[in-house]
């Protein structure tokens, strides 16, 4: 049996609680799940916190991990969690390294790990969906879609050992036509902070067969305030699946003279809008790609940021130019033909500018050499992780800042001058892309690298990432997901009306989770009792 004891460890605490109460609350939650599920020991914990800090530098550190393997698990969890005011902090597969990875924001939480909860709980080819629970990466979703010979492919991420539920409660981005304003989810199943159980939209309703199929229900649409919150865990989720199409056209387009690409992001918008361009496109500059494919060492060892003459010279020597664009076509042949002919007639006529492509039926997908070309079709593979090692190889890291601004060259242009200055002024790489929310807006993508075995460069990288969120937030530009480190910084630019959002956010949280143990500071929502602790931290 697990002791209740008091610990005479160093382990981290969580706020307010005794190392006594901590140890009756995990003897408490061994006796509701099982003991095996609950873990303390160093070797368990290593796993949960940013693999991309100074090792043995992280502060956001656990006390102990959970591992429900159902949902009345995760209901017995949470009521426990009240008992003791143990915060809870949530994760599916724990790789969303660039932004904390799978560390809790409050030092000493209980994480919730879903790795054992990993079963897709059915596959509709008819109607064209999938339900998943909380585990599930998207490695398992794509075999799972192949173990029953479906006609269907999902829309996916670039690395595939992530969580589909994960990345889509963090609005996170895939590639195929559902990807667009993140349209796949469609119904959640969602334990609340006091153990009750609800579902969203039109799972409200007993036997209804329509809850991974319409996203609304009767009266307010609930499904969103569980997407970047901490007002409750879903633990089943819904996710469109699209028909295979007859044709997918993976396409490359090449930028030769930086100064053009102001002209190709209008171009975009334009066949974005006219649904020639129906999936979400990616767009990036010669250091932003070249990290996907090779190492910095590679090509400069030299202090400070890459000369241009090098990037120039990457640029030429991987054929990527000065900025690259990935996108695809998807369809019957003809309707594929007729939209390449447009897109070559719209972007052909920018100086400077190449595209190529090349049409693939469904024999091909799973054995095309380009990873990117794979991505875009569903089939996901580890070989894009290499971004991670641009500074620093195998020991590499970086923490991203991806604002929202408007699809328009205007905005383009003050979001790349922003975020190259400022990388120039401390000495580091600019690794800069854009990826499309929908036809309107993008995200401006900035991936900030460094080595970890070097200190100063790591304090440097991320000391410039709160910089830029704070300088982006001058400008109306927002944070589309936020790193534990900067959370709080990133949701005090949404300061309209004396911060009513916060303040709305606040109140919500207060009314489900009156002991704030979802979560705490998840998206910069702060419950009354820490609070009144003294978080956030800043």
């Amino acid at each position: 049996m697990m002791s209740i004891t008091p610990d005479t460890s160093t382990r981290p605490l969580p706020p307010g609680v005794t190392e006594f109460d901590l140890e009756k609350a995990l003897a408490a939650f061994a006796a509701a799940i099982g003991e095996d599920k609950v873990a303390s020991d160093a070797e368990s914990l290593e796993d949960f916190q940013d693999p991309f800090q100074v090792p043995g530098s992280a502060t956001n550190l656990p006390s102990a991990v959970v591992s429900p393997m159902s949902t009345e698990d995760v209901q017995a969890v949470v009521r426990i969690a009240n008992e003791y005011r143990i915060p809870l902090w949530p994760i599916s597969r724990g790789k969303n390294n660039g932004y904390g990875g799978a560390a809790p924001q409050v030092r000493g939480s209980v994480m919730l790990s879903f790795r054992n909860m990993n079963r897709v709980l059915e596959i509709n080819e008819e109607l064209g969906y999938a339900i998943v629970e909380p585990g599930v990466s998207w490695y398992d979703l794509h075999e799972a879609i192949k173990a029953g010979g479906r006609n269907l492919v999902a829309s996916i991420v670039d690395i595939g050992w992530g969580g589909v539920v994960s990345n889509t409660l963090e609005h996170g981005l895939t590639y195929m036509p559902y990807s667009i304003d993140q349209a796949s989810h469609c119904g959640f199943e969602v334990v609340l902070p006091n153990g009750d159980l609800m579902r969203t939209g039109s799972g409200a309703m007993d036997n209804n067969p329509t809850w991974p199929l319409y996203k609304r229900g009767l009266g307010p649409t609930s499904t969103e305030m569980f997407m970047q919150s901490n007002y409750g865990i879903v633990t089943k989720m819904g996710y469109w699946l699209m028909p295979k199409p007859e044709v997918y056209m993976p396409l490359w387009l090449r930028v030769w003279d930086e100064a053009q690409m102001p002209a190709v992001v209008d171009a975009l918008r334009e066949l974005m809008l006219a649904g020639t361009i129906d999936m979400r496109p990616q767009l990036s500059n010669t250091l932003c790609m070249a990290s996907m494919l090779t190492t910095r060492a590679e090509w400069y060892t030299g202090e400070g940021p890459m000369p241009e003459e090098i990037i120039d010279k990457i640029a030429k020597e991987m054929g990527l130019g000065r900025w690259m664009m990935r996108f695809a076509l998807y369809g019957d042949e003809p309707v594929v033909d007729h939209n390449f002919e447009k897109l070559k007639a719209r972007f052909l006529q920018i100086p400077s500018v190449d595209i190529m492509g090349q049409k693939h039926g469904a024999d091909a997908w799973e054995t095309l050499p380009n990873p990117h070309e794979r991505v875009q079709i569903g089939v996901p593979s580890q070989d894009l992780y290499k971004m991670a090692g641009w500074s620093g190889g195998e020991e590499g890291g970086h923490v991203d800042f991806s604002p929202v601004i408007p699809l328009t060259s205007q905005h383009a242009i003050a979001a790349q001058k922003l975020m190259a200055e400022m990388c120039a002024e401390v000495g580091l790489d600019f690794l800069g892309g854009m990826l499309p929310i929908n036809a309107r807006s993008t995200t401006f993508i900035n991936v900030i690298p460094f080595d970890t075995k070097n200190p100063e460069q790591v304090a440097k990288a991320y000391a410039l990432a709160k910089r830029m969120v704070a300088e982006a937030g001058k400008r109306g530009y927002g944070e589309y997901r936020a790193h534990l480190s900067f959370m709080d910084l990133a949701a005090d630019q949404f300061g309209f009306n004396d911060h009513a959002l916060r303040r709305f956010n606040e109140t919500i949280k207060d009314t489900l989770d009156p002991n704030g143990i979802i979560a705490p500071g998840k998206s910069g929502i702060w419950g009354t009792r820490l609070r009144e602790a003294g978080f956030p931290q800043v």
